[in-house]
Formats: structure tokens, C-alpha cells, sequence
């Protein structure tokens, strides 16, 4: 590794993304593509770019990421995290922004299991008196 990289993980629902920065000029690798062929979605895009742009670093670091588990939803929120996270390490003058807009708290929401006796977490089977 070198002496100027940061790293941090970041995690959503069962989602968890390796976060490396590095100053660069703001390519951003995702398992090794490019985020504009992993991420479909223009709205995810704009996702991961969020912690950058709160704290003025656009274009700044070069990111590579390592992210596995979940959906392409939830992989875009635990990248996010995770950037969060690394730029921290950068600087602690963006802990105030980055804490003031919520990008530093892990969500912890989670699906809920489905119970038995039912058709899935909350939803029943439907009801019949005959």
C-alpha cells in the first residue's frame, strides 16, 4: 500500500464495500469496471458521489472499491458509507458536514424475515370463515 491511501469499509443491508482513496483526478473503479458500467442507474451515481460533493473533494481521489453482497442498490449505499468513512481519514475538518448530513451512520435497516404460518414478514395467508 501506498503512504497516501486511505481506507475504510462501509456497509447497507447485507451489502459491504472496501473503500480505498488516493489523490488523483476522480476515477472511481468498482470490482474493477469503471462506476459508469457498474452502476446502470444515473440516481446511484449520484449516490456515491454525495460524500464529494458535500465536502468539496470532486475530482480530488481516485477510489477504488471492493463491494460484495446484497443488491446494486444496497452495494451503492454501502459504498457511499464507506467514502464517507476514508474521507475522514483525509481531514477531520469533514466530520462536522458529513455527520450534519448522515452520511457517517451505518443504516441499519434490515429485511425482515418472512414467519412461518404466514405469506411472508407481516402479510398473512388470506382469511376465509368457510
Amino acid at each position: 500500500m501506498t503512504e497516501n491511501q486511505f481506507y475504510s469499509t462501509g456497509r447497507r443491508k447485507t451489502s459491504v464495500a472496501r473503500v480505498y482513496l488516493k489523490p488523483g483526478e476522480g476515477k472511481i473503479l468498482i470490482n474493477k469496471k469503471d462506476a459508469d458500467e457498474y452502476l446502470m442507474r444515473e440516481t446511484l451515481k449520484m449516490i456515491i458521489m454525495q460524500p464529494f460533493e458535500l465536502t468539496g473533494t470532486t475530482g480530488q481521489f481516485d477510489v477504488s472499491v471492493n463491494v460484495n453482497g446484497g443488491g446494486i442498490s444496497g452495494q451503492a449505499g454501502a459504498i457511499k458509507h464507506g467514502i464517507s468513512r476514508a474521507l475522514l481519514k483525509v481531514s477531520d475538518d469533514y466530520r462536522k458536514p458529513l455527520k450534519k448530513a448522515g452520511y457517517l451512520t451505518r443504516d441499519a435497516r434490515e429485511v425482515e424475515r418472512k414467519k412461518y404460518g404466514q405469506r411472508g414478514a407481516r402479510a398473512r395467508f388470506q382469511f376465509s370463515k368457510r
